[in-house]
């Protein structure tokens, strides 16, 4: 990774044209050969960049450096810059990538662990429970043995509440199961969702990932 923050301009030649007064602004070049040209604001996008495969070839004419860099298209990107105020160059090796924290598989396991917070009284049957058109995320039984399938999603939207309809409807033609009552949980259900849901008498459930995690406390809360 190399950062240079310099004072430059910046063009853009390609499927359109884009011009870029002179400033002082942050330049980027990553190791995969991508160059981004920042701002001081305007969050995580860049002003203008240019993705590889491409190549940077640097000149030097009276006193100003110039990147020029070119990918397959023919596109170009030129950096003319005048004074340079820092740079670093630094090896930041191979990335782990991003591990997300609050994804449906995790609310799956929390809530399969924690099935009692459905209702009391509650078992799991089994998780990824198979139908002909795939799994259904939870199957229970309730306080008195009734089956439940139960479908988890982080936004409840009504995709998934017309999933769930299409697993009761198989999970019902099996007299082992049926009469299968329905659950969709999330940890926000939209007002649509909600109502089509309700109006097929399945239940809507809003989930609390902290406290499934055992981390939101009640008892040491002030409000």
């Amino acid at each position: 990774m190399r950062i240079v923050v310099a004072r430059c301009t910046v063009d853009y030649a390609g499927r359109l044209t884009a011009h870029l007064p002179e400033a002082v602004r942050v330049l980027m070049v990553k190791a995969d050969g991508s160059v981004l040209v920042h701002a001081d604001g305007g969050s995580y996008k860049p002003l203008n960049w240019m993705s590889p495969p491409c190549r940077l070839v640097v000149s030097e004419e009276d006193g100003i450096t110039t990147w020029r860099v070119e990918n397959k298209a023919g596109e170009e990107l030129i950096v003319r810059i005048r004074d340079v105020h820092a740079e670093l160059e630094h090896e930041l090796g191979v990335d782990p990538g991003l591990v997300k924290d609050g994804v449906e598989a995790h609310l799956q396991q929390l809530l399969a662990e924690h099935v009692e917070s459905l209702g009391a009284g509650w078992t799991l049957v089994r998780r990824e429970f198979p139908t002909a058109i795939g799994p259904v995320d939870l199957l229970c039984r309730d306080s008195v043995g009734a089956s439940v399938a139960v479908e988890i999603k982080r936004r409840g939207e009504i995709d998934g509440v017309e999933q769930l309809t299409r697993y009761l409807e198989l999970l019902n033609r099996d007299p082992l199961l049926a009469p299968v009552a329905g659950v969709f949980a999330a940890q926000e259900i939209k007002p649509q969702a909600r109502t089509l849901a309700e109006d097929r008498g399945i239940r809507c459930v809003v989930l609390d990932y902290a406290a499934l995690r055992g981390i939101d406390d009640s008892d040491t809360r002030l409000f």
